[in-house]
């Protein structure tokens, strides 16, 4: 066939249904057999020999057949490949043998059979998808000779033939076709195809199928597949001069398929390091240089951003040598660029960090070459530093997440961390989370990779400062010694101070290698300090201190690597011959043999040292910042927040302390469910706190005795209560609840920590009460824990020890609660598992005893209260107990006493009006032998003299007055558990009744019974109970109460009379409690519960108030509601804990809807800019949650705006801006906004103050005008503000929102109504303009005439004066 063209036929077939052939034979129509007959004949001549391709007949029957291959089979598509391939094979060997001979003719005869070859093959693998889906579900007609094999790639085409002819599938014959192709490729091209044009052709034939292979993801998916097109490629470009054309090609293919983004990168990096090709790479990326993305581009700089990722991760001194180039995307418009350029950073760093003889850098010498080499990398670090102030969070996220990978090298550069921890510090403040995340991610890196190990690895800055004195005082000590010795040299000591920096990084990653050594040693040395304090047996104290000394090494293990002790003994003898030099410098003879090297090294000590220390404080720094992100709403910060503390934990950072146990409040978090992030399962917040805590505190540490192990958990759990706050031991306990609910905590450890409760050896007390805390806590979960020790509890808690220790007595209350357990009470239900226990048990006699037992401590308020709590918790009659209790006090204070003169007594209640407040802190251990000698009461008498009876009195009535009040409301509760009994018995009743397991006469018999005692409905039932609250308790004549309530009255209306503090906390406490038994007595004086508040210049009692007045709304919100505007006064007050309270209790009020909200809600609003952060944060939560009831603050908003702009209330502009800023985030609805905007409108009118008009117009400015109505209702309402324009404030105000309109303004929509709108305020503000300079100038001439006329008369007066004279 002489007239075939290569490059005409590929252009023809482009337009497949109109190329035309001269003999085409039609098969879309034909039957099976006939394409069959077709395929054998072409395929039988082939098998002849490969020559005859160039057969007409032959060539045309396989153009036929690929023209037609829809209406092709499986079948036939793997007899048209074999033979294809076998024939090309057969002639490719045949080329390679004969295109060494010198006679041209030869092998010129090649040249036809193999660009027919080379077209049918390329043809094929376009025509093959087609026949892919249609061959699967046909039934091929089996041929005769389907498995013929291929000459060189017989055993490929056995193993294609194998399969069924049903079961064609292209993908499994790609890897040998490229194979094929290969081969092709590394024949001689150039001596066959002379011209460059008809060798370009050729081999782009050749290579098309190739890049059309790639084109297809799924395939690319394939190993085999991704390496035969890599190396196809690389072998085209290698050695047939495919450069340019594979340029083009690689180009298009990164711009149009996404997929091909990283294996292009694999490729060129195969091309440059096994076929030593490295020109394609550097030709592309100075194409991608020189490309420009524009911001709104998102698909291309995506997929070049990843070629590049790729690239510089498989070959960054490819890269490295195009980065001046590629740099200019730093400055790119498109993110995805800035974030690919970032990584890029940060792979060659990596690579020049890690290379081993900084080879591949050109310079003379290996001195020089890492200079070079350690300003490349500090440019580099810069330029990733420089990005952290990038304009798109994604980009700030990505330089943050390099630089923490960056962290695990082995090369630390501790100047660069220390710049790295600023900015990750820095980065804590970021407004997108995405970024604070990732900032404490890269804080959390460099602790774990930090170079400072020498001394143990720990980061505690008292120990790192003690280590840079004593290193300055070495250094100093040795300059001192020295004296002229060193003068001598300061050359040399000059010229080695220019290298410092780069010697401190080799010596950082050197001492960082001797890390492990010290590690041991050092720990045992710190731990031996705070020594075993949980040992209490007696027998095997020795033992225990020795297991309590292994524990506290091996705790440690965990976070820092096991010691190396060959080189812990080196270090140590390193550091002992420094001390004998500094001796031996004494002598004469030594000083001028000091060793350079070693004052070199105490300097770079030193400087170690003040590293280590900067780098901490930098740390400690971020911590208050970390501490508010775990308050974050979002799940993925607040999780690394926490991974952030534990690990600040473990290296001991002093601050780290604080935000465990603000950690601690997590666990109240409702969010329970597992989240993803980049294929990772994300624990929930509450399930990562207790895995958390449950590493810190409870796992067990390797090779330690199990006695040791529970001594450290016992003793760890103890130090969690030590200095906690009420927040924090309510969440601890929730915690406990949670842990020993899920039985993370031995029933060994539960047994420790009461073998510390009940020891007889003297320990501190806070140990004890730690060790009741934690037991009390685990009651909750298991009533076990405190029911099968009930008599250790009263005989240490409620004994002595209790006698001596208030706050041990006032936990052991509480651990006695837990009998009831902590089953809450489900609303309506009926059902009661509380134990009751009878009077006559000897719990009961304890409790009443440390009540009465004569007290002057401050402690026994709080210890009382929870004994009362005990007492109605668990007794069956605790109305018994505590009126015994009630009568016994009274006796004590007003009983006969020895006389005192009342002038005396007064005289001291004068001079110390709160002398009984002292309480017994002399001794912080308790000893057993001291308290058996010495009376409960000594103390107090021993330390205060007799003059004070009348002040010991005044004491004994705020007892009194404490137990009465507590007594009231705890009787209230009481009645309800009553209620609630009876109601249960009449159902019992009832059911029984219906299951009718009593005869009718016995049913109406037990029917009266109970009506007697219960009525015969559950409402008479509460009735009855409601009856004994509202008169009985506080009004009946049998009523101990009711003696009380006058009392409470006189004293708390008689501050003159009843000047001690104590005696007035007490009083207005029981009298708040006594408001919420009665409505009555509620109604009466709860006045007089205001007037206290406020005239009282006590914080804590106005405090006490506010918190009552909540309790008091509750229980009588009727009454409270006319004095509704009182309860906001406390908003107002100077002491930030009465503040804060009134806050947290108008909180609860208004959003349970317990007080009507009159106008009130700006003084609310006020607190949003508190100087105090806890009170604007909570004024904050306020809002947010008022924001979830319907319209609550859109109806409220008017309000607002007026109380703090106009009037009394007004703040100042700066805080008004900012208050309302915050709030108008709520104002999401339309309908709302365009509402907001007709009233704010309107306002205008009526408003003369310029401030005024300056408000309205930001609130206005606040709103997003998002729909045309918002915009239309502002026009309409331009007659109320077009005279208020001038101001230029207000205008400024009106541009911003035609900014925010144009923004949100449809694209189809014109903007003439808009620039009209403009121009019409543009007018209207001129003109405003012009009247108030001429209002301004009339103003001026009055002013000037009216100075004329006063010189007029007084002159007429003057000279009238002289005429008359």
């Amino acid at each position: 066939m002489d007239n075939f063209e290569l490059q005409e036929e590929l252009q023809a077939i482009q337009d497949v249904v109109n190329y035309s052939f001269d003999n085409e034979s039609d098969l879309s129509s034909a039957d099976a057999r006939d394409i069959n007959h077709l395929l054998e004949s072409a395929v039988d001549a082939l098998a002849h020999s490969s020559d005859n391709i160039t057969d007409p007949a032959v060539f045309d029957a396989y153009r036929s057949l690929l023209k037609h291959a829809a209406a092709l089979q499986g079948s036939h598509m793997i007899k048209i490949l074999d033979s294809i391939s076998s024939a090309y094979h057969s002639q490719l060997e045949a080329t390679v043998r004969d295109i060494d001979e010198e006679d041209q003719q030869t092998f010129m005869v090649h040249k036809a059979p193999l660009e027919m070859y080379a077209f049918l093959l390329n043809w094929f693998v376009s025509a093959a998808e087609k026949v892919k889906t249609s061959g699967d579900d046909d039934a091929p007609v089996p041929a005769p000779k389907a498995r013929r094999g291929r000459g060189g790639k017989a055993t490929a085409s056995r193993a294609a033939a194998r399969k069924p002819p049903e079961e064609w599938s292209w993908q499994d014959q790609i890897p040998p076709t490229l194979n094929l192709i290969s081969k092709v490729l590394r024949m001689k091209t150039q001596r066959i195809w002379q011209t460059s044009a008809e060798r370009e052709t050729f081999i782009n034939c050749v290579v098309r199928p190739v890049y059309h292979i790639t084109e297809n993801e799924q395939y690319m998916k394939s190993a085999d597949i991704r390496r035969g097109a890599y190396k196809a490629i690389c072998l085209a470009v290698k050695h047939q001069g495919h450069a340019l054309a594979a340029q083009i090609s690689i180009m298009q293919s990164l711009q149009y398929y996404e997929h091909l983004s990283e294996p292009m990168a694999e490729c060129l990096n195969i091309l440059a390091r096994e076929f030593d090709h490295a020109q394609l790479g550097d030709e592309i990326l100075r194409e991608i240089a020189g490309k420009t993305f524009s911001a709104q581009d998102t698909k291309g700089p995506r997929a070049f951003s990843r070629f590049l990722i790729r690239y510089a991760e498989l070959a960054p001194r490819q890269v490295l040598k195009q980065l001046s180039l590629l740099l200019a995307h730093l400055d790119s418009e498109s993110y995805p660029m800035r974030m690919a350029l970032v990584e890029v950073i940060g792979a060659i760093i990596r690579e020049l960090a890690e290379s081993p003889e900084n080879d591949g850098l050109d310079g003379p010498g290996p001195g020089v070459d890492k200079a070079k080499q350690l300003k490349q990398i500090n440019g580099l670090y810069d330029l990733l530093l420089e990005r952290t102030l990038d304009l798109s969070s994604y980009v700030r996220v990505k330089v943050l997440s390099t630089l923490a990978k960056l962290c695990d090298g082995t090369a630390k550069f501790p100047q660069q961390r220390l710049a790295m921890t600023r900015a990750a510090v820095d980065a804590l403040e970021d407004k997108a989370s995405g970024v604070r995340k990732a900032a404490v991610s890269l804080l959390v890196r460099l602790i774990l990779t930090h170079p400072y190990g020498v001394y143990g690895g720990f980061l505690s800055e008292a120990e790192w400062k003690e280590r840079y004195e004593q290193e300055s005082a070495i250094l100093a000590k040795m300059e001192g010694e020295v004296g002229k010795a060193v003068e001598r040299e300061e050359g040399e000591d000059e010229s080695q101070a220019g290298d410092e920096e780069e010697e401190d990084e080799e010596v950082g990653e050197d001492e960082d290698e001797e890390m492990d050594g010290e590690s041991g040693k050092k720990k045992r040395r710190r731990r031996k300090r705070n020594d075993d304090e949980m040992e209490v047996d007696d027998e095997e104290e020795g033992e225990d201190v020795d297991e309590e000394g292994e524990d506290d090494r091996m705790s440690d293990s965990s976070s820092a690597p096991k010691p190396k002790r060959g080189k812990t003994k080196a270090k140590k003898k390193k550091r002992k011959s420094e001390l004998d030099l500094a001796a031996l410098t004494n002598e004469a003879a030594a000083l001028g043999a000091l060793n350079e090297n070693q004052h070199l090294e105490a300097k770079l000590k030193k400087k170690f040292c003040l590293d280590a220390l900067e780098f901490i404080r930098t740390v400690e720094e971020g911590m208050k910042t970390v501490q508010k992100l775990l308050a974050s709403t979002n799940k993925l910060e607040v999780l690394e927040a926490m991974e952030f503390f534990r690990v600040t934990y473990e290296y001991k950072f002093d601050a780290a302390e604080a935000g465990i146990k603000k950690m601690l409040h997590l666990i109240w978090s409702k969010d329970n469910n597992a989240t993803s992030e980049d294929g990772r399962e994300l624990k929930s917040v509450r399930s990562r706190l207790l895995e958390c805590y449950r590493t810190m505190y409870f796992e067990p540490v390797m090779n330690l005795e199990p006695k040791a192990q529970i001594n450290r958990i016992a003793k760890n759990m103890i130090e969690m209560t030590y200095n906690a706050t009420l927040a924090e031991l309510t969440s601890l306990e929730e915690m406990m609840r949670q842990l020993m609910e899920e039985g993370h905590i031995h029933e060994d450890v539960v047994n420790k920590l009461w073998q510390v409760y009940s020891s007889e050896r003297p320990l501190p007390r806070m140990q004890r009460r730690g060790a009741v805390i934690i037991l009390g806590m685990l009651a909750l979960a298991k009533r076990s824990v405190v029911a099968d020790r009930v008599e250790t509890l009263v005989k240490v808690g409620l004994g002595d020890r209790g006698k001596t220790d208030l706050t041990l007595a006032r936990y052991t209350c509480v651990a006695l609660q837990r009998l009831n357990g902590s089953a809450k009470k489900v609303k309506g239900s009926l059902l009661d598992k509380t134990l009751r226990i009878d009077m006559d048990n000897p719990l009961f006699r304890k409790l009443q005893d440390a009540i009465e037992r004569p007290c002057r401590s401050k402690e026994w308020f709080p210890m009382a209260e929870q004994a009362i709590n005990t007492v109605y918790a668990l007794g069956e009659r605790p109305d018994i107990l505590c009126g015994n209790l009630i009568k016994n006090l009274t006796k004590r204070v007003f009983g006969k006493k020895p006389t005192v003169s009342p002038s005396q007594s007064e005289a001291q209640m004068e001079k110390d009006p709160d002398a009984m407040e002292e309480d017994d802190e002399r001794e912080k251990i308790d000893s057993d032998a001291s308290q058996s000698q010495q009376p409960p009461a000594s103390p107090t008498k021993s330390s205060q003299g007799g003059g004070i009876k009348d002040a010991g009195d005044a004491f004994e009535l705020s007892q009194l007055l404490f137990v009465v009040g507590h007594v009231a409301i705890k009787q209230i509760v009481f009645l309800e558990l009553v209620e609630r009994e009876w109601k249960r018995q009449k159902h019992e009743k009832e059911l029984a009744a219906k299951i009718g397991g009593t005869s009718a006469a016995d049913k109406s018999k037990e029917q009266e019974e109970l009506d007697q005692v219960a009525g015969n409905a559950e409402d008479e039932i509460g009735e009855r109970i409601a009856a004994m609250r509202e008169q009985e308790l506080l009004y009946g004549s049998q009523s101990l109460l009711a003696t009380f309530g006058p009392m409470l009255v006189h004293i708390c209306g008689s501050p003159h009379k009843f000047k001690n503090r104590t005696l007035r906390m007490a009083a207005t406490l029981a009298f708040s409690k006594f408001l919420c038994v009665s409505s009555n007595f509620c109604e009466h004086n709860h006045r007089l519960l205001f007037k206290i508040l406020e005239t009282s210049k006590d914080p804590s009692i106005r405090s006490n108030i506010v918190i009552a007045l909540g309790d008091v709304a509750v229980s009588f919100s009727s009454i409270i509601d006319e004095s509704n505007d009182e309860l906001y006064k406390g908003l107002r007050d100077p002491d930030m804990v009465v503040k804060k309270n009134t806050l947290m209790v108008l909180t609860h009020l208004i959003l349970n809807g317990m007080v009507k909200v009159k106008g009130q809600m700006g003084e609310m609003a006020k607190c949003v800019e508190d100087e105090d952060e806890r009170i604007s944060d909570l004024a904050k939560l306020f809002f947010a949650e008022l924001s979830t009831k319907d319209n609550a603050i859109y109806n409220n908003l008017p309000d607002v705006i007026s109380h703090l702009s106009v009037g009394a209330h007004a703040i100042d502009e700066e805080a008004f801006q900012s208050t309302m800023k915050y709030i108008f985030t709520f104002i999401e609805k339309e309908k709302q906004a365009e509402n907001i905007v007709e009233k704010l409108c309107q306002r205008f009118r009526l408003s003369e103050d310029p401030r005024q008009w300056r408000d309205i117009a930001f609130c206005l400015s606040l709103l997003p005008f998002k729909s045309e109505r918002s915009v239309k209702k502002l026009m309409e309402g331009l007659q109320y503000y077009r005279d208020k324009l001038h101001e230029e404030a207000v205008y400024a105000r009106f541009q911003e929102i035609l900014t925010k309109a144009r923004s949100n303004k449809s694209a189809n929509k014109p903007d003439a109504e808009l620039n009209e709108f403009e121009a019409m305020l543009e007018e209207n503000r001129r003109q405003g303009a012009e009247d108030q300079d001429f209002e301004k100038s009339v103003q001026g001439r009055k002013a000037i005439a009216k100075k004329r006329a006063t010189r007029r008369s007084k002159s007429l007066s003057v000279h009238f004066a002289i005429v008359h004279g």
